[in-house]
Formats: C-alpha cells, structure tokens, sequence
C-alpha cells in the first residue's frame, strides 16, 4: 500500500505512473519532505515491472515555484511522514530509476521546480509555461541545479539563467534545450501522456539498461565512455527483448517484450 502523502499525489494508469506536486495553494514548493515522497513513488515506480513511464507534473496553475522556504528555515517533518531527502538524494534517483520521466510543465517552473524539469530524462511545456532559476534575487544560488543544467544546456546559457535570475518563456526554453517540446496549453495532457503511450510500448529491459548507461557515461572521459558503452551494448544483445525485437523487425511484426 502506498503511504498518504502529504505533498505529492501518485496515481498509477496502467504502465504510466502520474506523480504530481500537490500543493497548489503554495505553489508546489520542493523541500525535504517533498523530496522524500518524490524518492519514496519513485522507488515503487522502480519495483514496479507493470510501470513503464512515469509523467511528473504540478497541481493547479503552477508546475513549482522553487525551494520550500519555510522548510530552509528549520521547518519539521510531521510524525509518521516519509523520511525527508535532499535534491541530491532525489536527483540520484532520477538518474538511476531506468524508466523514462516526463516532465509535464503546465506553469511555473522555476528554482527547484526548474531542476526537476531539467532532471527530468523529456519534458513537454505548456506555451504558457515560464522558466527561470530566481534563487540570485533572494540572495541564493541553486547549487545542485546548477550541475543538471550545465550538463543539459551548456555554460553560457546555464550561467546566463543563473546569474541574472531572469525568467524566459516556453520558447526559448525550447531554443535553450530546456525541453524538448512545447504545445498549447489545451493539449499539453493529451500530447504528453501520447508521448508516454508511445515510450511504454518499448522494451524495458532495454530501456532500463539504455538510461542508465546514458547517465553512467555522461562525465566519463571519451575513450572510458566508448569502452564501457561497447560492454553495456553487449548487455543489450544479451537481452530477450533484444533477440525478440530483432526476430520481430525480420518477421514483419509487433514484438512482445518479456522485459528481460
């Protein structure tokens, strides 16, 4: 049984998993306790072989607003809640899940809310979204996120973002890199669980060993990252779901994964 949550709701829609910041009425802040709950789904999404994709969006108008304030300031964790982590902790786990997550940005992401959107492996925007990582103008840095978003955008567009605090639109955080689609704000559900349809009717197996393997290589030296993707490539081919997929292509038809 899943835990009651107190910041985040989980839903689970056959292979897609919906997890959503559900605290509209502060703008979906992210502190330690939201950080737990989004580690805690996201295990059971992981233990999970029906799960295939999980959708990450934000309850009401805004996708987040950032950072919980009050959690900084030496808020506490209820009795009984979740245990609490850090965006380190969460980010890690993203990372590390193996099953793709969409970011579905129907407002506001900024701050924290922006990392999550960046850690996300795909992210679909609302045209009516905004970005921006704001923390410079209360006299913060986003320290962590600094570090998904030089490896998602590059340098200059990172420390342009950082540096100013300014806040840019869907469009050019689609120029930027920051995500990879932007529809209207009518079908930004529909195109975004589409997306997800699509991506669960892939291979697993595969999928799971191809994320990781992308996240494990990223910050290797080329050469290191060239050998260890030839060994996880063999890995792949070791895989029933890739002798499946194959036979499947010769034979002219839908293969059936086993995800092994």
């Amino acid at each position: 049984m899943a835990p009651d949550y107190a910041t985040i709701s989980w839903v689970e829609e056959g292979a897609i998993g919906r997890l959503t910041l559900n605290r509209p009425d502060k703008r979906n802040p992210i502190g330690p306790a939201t950080c737990g709950e989004l580690v805690h789904a996201l295990g059971r999404a992981r233990e999970d072989p029906a799960m295939r994709v999980v959708v990450l969006s934000g309850a009401g108008a805004v996708f987040s607003a950032g950072g919980d304030l009050s959690q900084m300031a030496g808020g506490q964790a209820a009795e009984g809640a979740v245990a609490p982590a850090s965006l380190v902790d969460l980010f890690t786990t993203m990372h590390e899940l193996g099953k793709p997550i969409i970011a579905m940005v129907n407002g506001h992401a900024l701050a924290g809310g922006l990392g999550l959107v960046v850690a996300s492996d795909l992210a679909v925007a609302s045209d009516q979204a905004t970005f921006g990582t704001t923390e410079i103008r209360v006299g913060l840095w986003p320290m962590m996120v600094s570090a998904e978003l030089a490896r998602s955008i590059g340098r200059k567009h990172a420390l342009d973002l950082m540096v100013t605090g300014r806040r840019i639109s869907a469009a050019e955080a689609l120029a930027m890199g920051l995500v990879n689609r932007v529809v209207p704000a009518a079908s930004l559900e529909a195109e975004t669980l589409a997306l997800a349809g699509e991506i669960a009717e892939l291979s697993p197996a595969t999928m799971s060993l191809g994320l990781r393997a992308f996240y494990r290589a990223e910050d290797m030296e080329l050469g290191a990252a060239l050998r260890f993707l030839e060994g996880q490539l063999g890995a792949v081919l070791g895989l029933e779901d890739a002798r499946e997929g194959l036979a499947a292509f010769l034979q002219k038809r839908k293969p059936v994964w086993k995800g092994r």
